[in-house]
């Protein structure tokens, strides 16, 4: 990939993700929210907040009034100074990575916006380069992750540190010295596996809808507006309206399909956290209040005891989360790099 390519991609994937997460940073607190919470049958906050729509809504409202609305930004710090090299390191990997790929398969250099690209690439490079770009910026959206929801999660009622008097975190940065220094850097990034479980099959699947969406949009609108889509210039090649449609499409699936993933992952972060900061003289009770031993564990028990309810708990939220968040991150991502390539080379 050219130098002046790399510059533009990694200054479009930042303005993206700064944009996005300021946008979108309240449904996914709400989505963390009502994840963290297991279903009951009775008349309390959980059996009321459903996944959709109205349990977003619910949660929000009531996160304003008992705890103002700067809580709904609780764990932003995090995300805004450790999820926009993620975003650039994410996007960025992934261009290089479809490249290379490409290289490989079809022995040529491809660029990102290439039309012939566009027709060549496959559902395993796709696949496999969404993969493989979550696996690298998972080296920093993990810690960010980890530091994020149990922020997000600590003041709600049922899962609040402060209700079992454990530690509240006083902002992003305690949680993370203080996650250190009780679980060590393997405390941190112990969720990398589990992360990994959740968000590799979403990257993979975004990209997989994305593309294929994009190709198909681009062919639909050549034929109709009678355009050779071999001379379009980089970045020009598909209006901005297929572009959103085909990122919301890509995001609803994809976020809808892995939404138990996400679920097991939040709650075994909680977990870990929860049991980490017990004193030494509540060891029995840290013990008997870890209830899941693995991802995989988590999935079982709660099926068992939640149904598939319990699996898509919070699968509304995180729709309504991801549709925007990609929406705004790869639209601006696709404007802002067109953007800052034709500045780069006049």
């Amino acid at each position: 990939m050219p130098e002046t390519d790399l510059q533009s991609n990694a200054l479009g994937s930042a303005a993206a993700g700064i944009f996005s997460r300021c946008l979108t940073h309240p449904l996914d607190t709400a989505k963390a929210r009502l994840q963290a919470l297991p279903i009951s049958h009775g008349p309390t906050q959980s059996s009321k907040c459903r996944g959709g729509t109205s349990g977003t809504y619910s949660v929000l409202r009531t996160m304003a009034r008992s705890e103002g609305m700067a809580s709904w930004y609780r764990g932003f710090g995090a995300v805004l100074v450790g999820g926009t090299p993620g975003t650039i390191l994410y996007l960025c990997s992934y261009d290089i990575i479809k490249n290379q790929l490409n290289k490989v398969l079809n022995g040529e250099t491809t660029t990102s916006n290439n039309t012939r690209s566009s027709q060549q690439d496959s559902f395993a490079v796709y696949l496999a380069s969404g993969m493989l770009a979550e696996a690298i910026a998972c080296t920093i959206y993990v810690p960010v992750d980890v530091v994020k929801e149990r922020m997000q999660v600590q003041s709600s009622s049922s899962s609040s540190i402060r209700s079992t008097n454990r530690l509240a975190y006083k902002s992003s940065w305690d949680a993370l010295v203080t996650i250190g220094k009780q679980e060590g850097l393997s405390g941190i990034y112990k969720g990398y596996g589990a992360t990994m479980t959740s968000f590799g099959p979403f990257s993979a699947l975004y990209f997989v809808f994305y593309e294929d969406l994009k190709s198909r949009s681009r062919k639909y609108n050549n034929q109709s507006n009678e355009i050779n889509s071999a001379g379009s210039k980089k970045g020009d090649d598909l209006p901005m309206p297929w572009i959103v449609g085909s990122s919301a499409t890509a995001g609803a699936l994809a976020s809808f399909i892995t939404s138990p993933l996400d679920m097991a992952k939040l709650r075994l972060q909680i977990q870990r956290g929860s049991a980490a900061s017990m004193t030494s003289t509540s060891s029995t009770e840290a013990i008997n209040m870890v209830r899941y031993r693995s991802m995989r564990d988590c999935l079982s028990q709660v099926f068992q005891r939640e149904g598939i309810q319990g699996l898509f708990r919070g699968a509304g939220a995180r729709v309504l989360h991801f549709v925007p968040a990609t929406t705004v991150t790869m639209t601006c991502y696709e404007s802002c790099r067109s953007f800052f390539y034709k500045r780069l080379n006049p």
